[in-house]
């Protein structure tokens, strides 16, 4: 009777979730969208008034005034950026200020939709969930960070002043510049979400720490791969810096496998 009691109450529902509709759960999930779209339409409209202090972030690893060059000593150096279209400074203005809205605006987008999906869950389930969502989100906002602080500003150094010959410039684009930061930045978020998703493997008896152990040496060639794709330059330092911390992300994957399993 003891067990039966507990299982009842590790596998309860939310009775609100069983009582609603098919219909009522869209008008719902409509709300929540709204809610989502709304947010970051303000969060984004603040951003973009906030322009010279947004832009001061953003361009910010173009100088050698940037906290990391400043604490590796680089020598001084500034790059310059140039515009080539009518309409392009508005549009990367509005790109940039949407972006930044959504990051900013993440935190309550992901409660929102967690909110929505946690009543169908069971207990277990709930947790488990909670755990998953906020750790997937703390790796994928470090990755963005580290990118910003040190991969991004490192690539940047070496591709915008990387010269072939004295009597070539380098006349870089400010288009170019804002793409390769989101790039840069999303793929370092996602790449972070490694042990997230080892561990949701892990629980689901797809992988083991044993597997991961076998296969390290060929997971180093594919992160020196990845690492290849992220910051494509030739420079081995720079390459280094990106293949280290997700080397270090495997073998944290690892540990994380072993002990969850």
């Amino acid at each position: 009777m003891r067990r039966r009691i507990l299982e009842k109450g590790r596998r309860k529902r939310s009775v609100k979730s069983e009582d609603m509709t098919f219909w009522d759960h869209l008008d719902e999930l409509r709300s929540v969208l709204i809610r989502i779209i709304v947010l970051t339409v303000l969060a984004a409209a603040v951003a973009f008034c906030l322009k010279d202090e947004l832009f001061s972030i953003v361009l910010a690893p173009r100088t050698s005034d940037f906290i990391t060059y400043r604490l590796m000593g680089v020598e001084p150096f500034e790059i310059s950026l140039m515009n080539t279209g009518l309409t392009e400074q508005f549009m990367i203005h509005l790109k940039t200020a949407f972006y930044a809205g959504l990051l900013v605006a993440s935190p309550y987008i992901i409660y929102l939709l967690f909110g929505f999906i946690q009543p169908a869950l069971y207990d277990n389930e709930r947790r488990y969930a909670t755990t998953l969502v906020g750790s997937g989100y703390l790796m994928f906002m470090v990755g963005t960070l580290l990118n910003y602080l040190l991969i991004f500003p490192l690539t940047v150094k070496f591709l915008g002043t990387y010269q072939v010959s004295p009597d070539v410039a380098n006349m870089l684009t400010l288009q170019s510049y804002i793409d390769t930061l989101i790039m840069m930045s999303l793929m370092m978020g996602v790449v972070f979400e490694l042990p997230v998703v080892s561990w949701l493997l892990g629980r689901m008896g797809l992988l083991t720490a044993g597997m991961m152990q076998t296969w390290r040496k060929h997971a180093i060639v594919a992160i020196l791969i990845v690492s290849a794709i992220i910051t494509p330059t030739t420079d081995a330092f720079t390459l280094f810096v990106v293949a280290l911390p997700i080397w270090l992300l495997y073998e944290l994957s690892i540990l994380i496998v072993k002990i969850g399993h």
